[in-house]
C-alpha cells in the first residue's frame, strides 16, 4: 500500500497490529520509554490515563515491566480523564477503585501522585473542583502522553456528542447510548449514573502526546468515522484531526472498516490471491447491487479495479470464479454427508468418511449455542451426529433480581408442601430474601444467590436443547474460575480454565468443533472462552484423534461474518428457524428484556432471525439460491491471532 495515499485518507495517523495484545505491549513500551527518558533527566512524566477494558492490557504490561525490568513509577503523576457522578472510590464501578486495582496498587507510584475526578463531591462544589484539576494538571507541566479509548458515539472521556473543541474539565450528563453501554457494569442501566465528570477535549488536546485505542469489530465504524471522516463535535475523537502528536492504534478487527482493509486495493498494489480476490469482486457487486454473474469489465474499471483485470483475467472468468467459491460453502450437512446420501454432483467434502460424528459446540454463556448457531445445532442432531454442548460459564450475573426471588419461592414452597428439611429451608429463604431486600445497585450477589440465578441459566438451557433434541447426558456445565467473580469484571484466563477445557476434549474426542468467534461480546467472555478453547486445542494437538479434528467459528449473538469470510454456510429452512426461535425462547430469563442486551435493544432470537435472514439475502443478491435463513462458519486454521 501506497504510504501517501494512507496519510491521506487517513487523517490521524494509525498502526494496525494483529491483535490487542500485540497492541497493549507495544503502547507499554511506549509509555515505558516515556517514563525512563524523563527518569534519566531527572523530570517528571505525566501520563493521562483511561478506564475500561480497551487499557487493561497495557497496565498488564506496565505492571510486568515494573516487576521484571524494574520500571519504576516513582517519577510519574497520573491525572485520569474522567469519574461517574455520584461515585463512592470504593464502590465496584468507581474508576478510582479502577485504576487501583489494574495498576496503582501493583506500581510504586506515589498515591498523592495518583489523580481522578472526585465523584464524591456536592453539586455545588464540581465547578470548582474541575477548575483546580485543571489547574493541577497546569502545575504538573501539562501531561506528556494521554490514553484514550473510544466510545460508540465517539466520545473521548465522557465528552458525548455535543462537545466542543475548547471544553474544558467539567460535569457531563451522558448520553443514552454510553449508559446503556455501561449497563453491564452497573448490572442493569437503570443504575448507571446520568452525569460524570470529565476532561474537556480542549483539556485532552492540550497533551504533548495522544493515544488512541480501540480493539474489536464493535469499534470499527466509529474508528472509521473519527479517523477518516469530517472534524465533527458529533464524534469529539474527531477533534484529533488537528493535533499535531495523535496516534490511533488499533487491533485487525477493530481496523476493518477503514479504507486501507475494506478496499486495499484503492491505496496501492495488493496481492490478488483467492481471498483477495473474493473480498473484492463481492465488495463490487454489492456496491453496484448486481449478481456476481452479470458484473462487466466496465464494472472493473470503473470502480478503480483494473489491476484486478490486468493480473487475473477476464471478468467473466473472474465472476464465475468467485461465484463457484461462494456456492461451495452451501451445504445442507454440516457435520458431512455419508456416501449412502450422495447424490451425482454432490461434493465430497473433508471429513466425509466419518459418519456419523462426535460433534463438541462450545457455547461461551448458557444461551450463545442456539442464538448463534441453532438452526446447524437442530440438523446436526435431526442427521444422526453425536452431538454434545459444553456451557462454558454458568451466566449467573445476567439474571434480574426478581427471577432469583421468584425461583426461592418455588423452592420454599415446594419443600414446605413435602416438608422437606423446614428449618433449613426457612432459613436459606431468610437470608435471600433478607440480602435481596437490602441490595444496593451494582452490589455483588450473596453465594446462595449466585447459586440460584446459575440454577436457573443451567435449567433453561437443558430446555432449550431438547428442543433441539440433545440429550441431557451430553451437556457439560463447564463453569469456568475466571467467570465466577459474581462481578461484570471477570478474572484474567487461568491454567484452570485451560485444564478443565482440555479435559472436556480429551473426553469427547471430538470430530468437530464449534466455538464462539464473536469477539464483539461487550463484556469480553466470549474472547476470554475462545483463547480457552484454542489455547486447549495446542495441548492436545499432538492427540491421535485430534488429526480428524475440525474447528469451526460461529457468530450471530453480536455480529455476523461477511460472505467474503464464510467458508461453511448453511441453510435454514422456514421450520428449522422457527425450531430456533422456540429453543431460545426456553432462556426466559433472557426473553423481553435481558439484564445486559449490549449495544443491540432487540430480543436475542430477533438479533438471530435477522441476521440470518440478512445473510440468506446477501447470498441471493449475490445470485446464489435463496434461503429462508443461513447461518456462517469460519474454519479455524490454527491462526493465534483471533485471540
Amino acid at each position: 500500500m501506497t504510504p501517501q495515499l494512507i496519510e491521506e485518507i487517513e487523517r490521524i495517523p494509525c498502526r494496525v497490529f494483529r491483535q490487542a495484545s500485540d497492541a497493549s505491549r507495544s503502547v507499554a513500551e511506549q509509555i515505558a520509554a516515556m517514563i525512563r527518558g524523563r527518569a534519566a533527566e531527572g523530570r517528571t512524566c505525566v501520563l493521562g490515563l483511561a478506564t475500561g477494558s480497551t487499557p487493561t492490557g497495557v497496565y498488564d504490561e506496565l505492571i510486568r515491566l515494573h516487576r521484571e525490568d524494574g520500571l519504576s513509577f516513582q517519577n510519574v503523576i497520573t491525572f485520569n480523564l474522567d469519574e461517574y457522578y455520584p461515585m463512592q472510590p470504593e464502590e465496584l464501578q468507581s474508576y478510582v477503585r479502577f485504576m487501583k486495582e489494574h495498576l496503582f496498587d501493583h506500581v510504586d507510584i506515589k498515591p498523592e501522585n495518583a489523580h481522578v475526578p472526585d465523584g464524591t463531591l456536592s453539586e455545588e462544589e464540581v465547578a470548582d473542583y474541575c477548575r483546580r484539576y485543571e489547574g493541577k494538571i497546569a502545575e504538573a507541566g501539562g501531561i506528556d502522553l494521554q490514553l484514550l479509548g473510544i466510545g460508540r458515539t465517539g466520545h473521548i472521556g465522557f465528552n458525548e456528542p455535543g462537545s466542543g473543541k475548547n471544553s474544558r474539565t467539567r460535569m457531563i450528563t451522558l448520553d443514552r447510548v454510553t449508559r446503556r453501554d455501561a449497563a453491564s457494569d452497573f448490572f442493569g442501566e437503570d443504575n448507571v449514573p446520568r452525569r460524570a465528570i470529565t476532561m474537556g477535549v480542549g483539556t485532552i488536546l492540550d497533551a504533548r502526546q495522544v493515544v488512541l485505542m480501540a480493539w474489536g469489530e464493535g469499534k470499527a465504524p466509529i474508528v472509521a468515522e473519527a479517523v477518516e471522516g469530517d472534524i465533527s463535535t458529533i464524534v469529539a475523537a474527531s477533534f484529533l484531526q488537528e493535533h499535531p502528536n495523535a496516534q490511533v492504534v488499533l487491533d485487525q478487527a477493530a481496523a476493518e472498516q477503514l479504507t486501507r482493509c475494506l478496499e486495499p486495493w484503492s491505496v496501492g498494489p495488493v496481492n490478488w490471491d483467492d481471498a483477495m480476490v473474493r473480498k473484492a469482486i463481492i465488495w463490487l457487486a454489492r456496491k453496484l447491487e448486481k449478481p456476481l454473474l452479470k458484473l462487466t469489465a466496465e464494472d472493473y474499471n470503473e470502480e478503480g479495479l483494473q489491476d484486478l483485470l490486468a493480473t487475473c483475467g477476464s471478468a467473466y472468468d473472474l465472476n464465475l470464479r468467485v461465484f463457484r467459491s461462494l456456492q461451495a460453502t452451501i451445504t445442507g450437512w454440516p457435520g458431512g454427508k455419508p456416501e449412502r446420501r450422495k447424490q451425482p454432483g454432490d461434493r465430497t467434502r473433508p471429513g466425509d468418511h466419518l459418519f456419523p460424528k462426535r460433534v463438541l459446540i462450545f457455547s461461551p454463556h448458557p444461551d450463545d449455542d442456539v442464538i448463534s448457531m441453532g438452526g446447524t445445532l437442530i440438523r446436526l442432531v435431526d442427521q444422526g451426529h453425536d452431538v454434545h454442548v459444553a456451557y462454558q460459564t454458568s451466566g449467573n450475573i445476567a439474571v434480574f433480581d426478581d427471577d432469583a426471588q421468584r425461583f426461592a419461592d418455588f423452592v420454599s414452597e415446594f419443600n414446605r408442601h413435602f416438608n422437606i428439611d423446614v428449618d433449613r429451608t426457612a432459613e436459606l429463604e431468610s437470608q435471600i430474601d433478607g440480602f435481596l431486600k437490602h441490595k444496593q445497585p451494582g452490589q455483588v450477589d450473596a453465594e446462595a444467590v449466585q447459586f440460584i440465578k446459575g440454577v436457573i441459566r443451567r435449567t433453561e438451557a437443558r430446555a432449550a436443547t431438547r428442543c433441539c433434541g440433545v440429550s441431557d447426558e451430553n451437556l457439560h456445565f463447564m463453569d469456568m474460575p475466571f467467570y465466577e467473580t459474581g462481578r461484570v469484571r471477570k478474572k484474567p484466563l487461568g491454567e484452570e480454565d485451560v485444564r478443565i477445557t482440555v479435559e472436556l476434549l480429551r473426553s469427547v474426542q471430538p470430530h468437530q468443533v464449534y466455538v464462539a468467534g464473536d469477539l464483539s461480546d461487550p463484556h469480553g467472555t466470549h474472547r476470554v472462552c475462545l483463547s480457552a478453547v484454542l489455547q486447549a486445542c495446542g495441548e492436545v494437538s499432538q492427540d491421535d484423534w485430534y488429526a480428524d479434528m475440525q474447528v469451526w467459528l460461529y457468530r450471530g449473538a453480536w455480529q455476523e461474518w461477511g460472505p467474503e469470510q464464510i467458508e461453511m454456510a448453511v441453510p435454514i429452512s422456514p421450520e428449522e428457524l422457527l425450531r430456533k426461535r422456540v429453543a431460545i425462547f426456553k432462556h426466559e430469563s433472557q426473553k423481553d428484556k435481558a439484564l445486559f442486551p449490549g449495544a443491540d435493544p432487540r430480543e436475542f432470537w430477533q438479533r438471530a432471525e435477522d441476521r440470518n435472514r440478512a445473510t440468506a439475502r446477501l447470498y441471493d443478491q449475490l445470485g446464489l439460491a435463496e434461503y429462508e435463513a443461513i447461518e456462517g462458519f469460519v474454519e479455524w486454521k490454527g491462526d493465534t491471532s483471533l485471540v
